[in-house]
C-alpha cells in the first residue's frame, strides 16, 4: 500500500504540479473575465446618468430645426 501511495506522490510532484501547458490561456481567460467583470460594474455604477444624457441628446436632436 505504501508503494501505490509513494507512486502516486512521485508523480503527482513530477507530472501533474510541474505541468504548465495552457497556463497563459488560463491567465488570458482570467484577465479577460476581470476586464469583463469591471466593464459590467461600470456600466451599472453609470446606467441612470447615462440614460439622462441620452434623452437629453435625443431631445435636443428632435427639436433642432431643419434645413
Amino acid at each position: 500500500m505504501l508503494s501505490i501511495l509513494s507512486m502516486a506522490r512521485f508523480y503527482l510532484k513530477n507530472h501533474l504540479l510541474k505541468d504548465e501547458k495552457g497556463q497563459g490561456m488560463v491567465e488570458y481567460g482570467l484577465i479577460i473575465a476581470l476586464v469583463a467583470v469591471g466593464a459590467i460594474a461600470a456600466l451599472t455604477a453609470l446606467r441612470g446618468g447615462l440614460g439622462n444624457i441620452l434623452e437629453q441628446v435625443t431631445e435636443e436632436l428632435n427639436n433642432a430645426p431643419t434645413s
